[in-house]
């Protein structure tokens, strides 16, 4: 059989749809150059599904990929793959891990935030409202960025004065144009933050997951619950994970609805609601394009007799699997509240036991955070042309630099 050639995919996430037929016209899986390392890309939903409920693939780099040790120093998303928390963990591992964190995301927890996610969307609406008329605000930057980093942050304790600095410190996490120096000055940067965090919360702890965290490791102090190394990799994975994702699905949502107005339309009518409306965005246009990596721990035969072999990268391709015409036929790329049969599926929190423990958060986030701003600017439209809209510069994240809209239109009076 011929190996066909590497597809490079794009660090700059310039045309990710065209990515993703290109990935479609492969087959289930395919190689690919990711930043220097060879993965197989998986973008077919129905094998991405098994290898994520199966035993065939592990996320423990360490364990499972020879090159890990060769690779990670000169390997700009080397962080994606050598932190040592339950994003990375294989069996009885993960489920140590999961099982420390899982309490903070109980529905019970969720539920309780609801007032205080109400309450500072509120204020950042107050806050956009003082835009002039007529003149276009950046939605991204001051709504869908601040909404979900006061919510993280103040789950995990994260004092005021912190926040700004572990902003553009997570976002370089998911920058995939970053040299390999500079991902690594960030990486370094970041852990200082952190430390710094771990401290302060020794010293005056706080009803917070940090505080919950740095008890259960020192409660046990050999490691045996939490490794300190496996402490600052778990209150890193929280904040990245709780922040960036729900800050691109309140960008996607909202440049889809204004791009989109006979969808917002059956909003208000009734026939759809906000719930549809974050589901079908996360099929849509997921936070996550590409999300790195997993290692096969044995030899996998794929359907059209390729194989991958024992110890080599796999990718999942969320976002190429949530347009797959197989599994949503000839509308995989529509965007439609409406949508049967199967209904919006998509694999935009993963799938199986790495599944996102932050998805019921960042759906309460974004069914109120959409339902409040349309509701405060009902005449909302965007402020550039949409093929003007910029992706940020990342193979994961799937965002825009800037997104601009004109909440209230000059009236006739100015």
């Amino acid at each position: 059989m011929s190996v066909p050639e590497l597809l490079t995919l794009d660090p700059t996430g310039s045309d990710p749809h065209g990515e993703h037929k290109a990935l479609h016209a492969r087959g289930p899986a395919t190689r690919v150059d990711l930043l220097g390392v060879t993965a197989w890309s998986v973008s077919d939903p129905v094998l991405l599904k098994k290898l994520l409920t199966g035993p065939d693939v592990s996320k423990d780099a360490r364990q499972h990929w020879p090159q890990f040790a060769e690779t990670v120093p000169t390997w700009p998303l080397a962080l994606w793959v050598a932190v040592e928390n339950m994003f990375t963990s294989f069996g009885s591992d993960h489920r140590r891990l999961r099982r420390m964190v899982a309490p903070s995301f109980s529905a019970r927890r969720v539920a309780a935030l609801g007032e205080r996610v109400e309450s500072i969307v509120d204020d950042l609406l107050d806050v956009l409202a003082r835009t002039p008329e007529g003149e276009a605000a950046d939605v991204r930057e001051l709504f869908a960025y601040p909404l979900p980093i006061q919510v993280i942050c103040h789950l995990m304790g994260v004092p005021e004065e912190r926040r700004a600095g572990f902003r553009q410190l997570v976002d370089n996490v998911f920058a995939t144009t970053l040299t390999p120096e500079e991902a690594a000055a960030n990486t370094a940067s970041l852990y200082r933050v952190l430390d710094e965090l771990i401290a302060e919360k020794r010293r005056q702890p706080g009803e917070d997951m940090t505080s919950l965290l740095i008890d259960a490791r020192d409660e046990e102090g050999d490691g045996s619950a939490l490794s300190e190394a496996e402490l600052r990799d778990t209150l890193l994975l929280m904040i990245s994970a709780g922040y960036e994702t729900t800050v691109n699905l309140l960008d996607q949502a909202i440049t889809v609805l204004l791009t989109h107005p006979e969808q917002l339309a059956l909003v208000r009518e009734g026939r759809a609601n906000w719930a549809d409306v974050v589901e079908e965005t996360l099929r849509f246009e997921p936070a996550v394009k590409h999300l790195p990596l997993r290692f096969a721990v044995r030899d996998i035969p794929l359907p059209d007799g390729q194989v991958i072999a024992k110890g080599e990268p796999v990718l999942a391709s969320y976002a190429a699997a949530n347009r797959h015409p197989d599994w949503h036929g000839e509308s995989a790329d529509t965007f439609d509240l409406t949508r049967t049969d199967p209904g919006p599926e998509h694999l935009a929190f993963g799938h199986g036991v790495h599944f996102c423990l932050g998805a019921p958060l960042a759906r309460l986030e974004g069914i109120t955070a959409l339902e409040k701003f349309f509701a405060r600017f009902p005449d909302a439209r965007l402020g550039v042309p949409e093929e003007e809209l910029r992706p940020v510069p990342s193979l994961i994240s799937n965002g825009h630099q800037t997104l601009p809209v004109v909440l209230r239109p000059r009236t006739s009076a100015h």
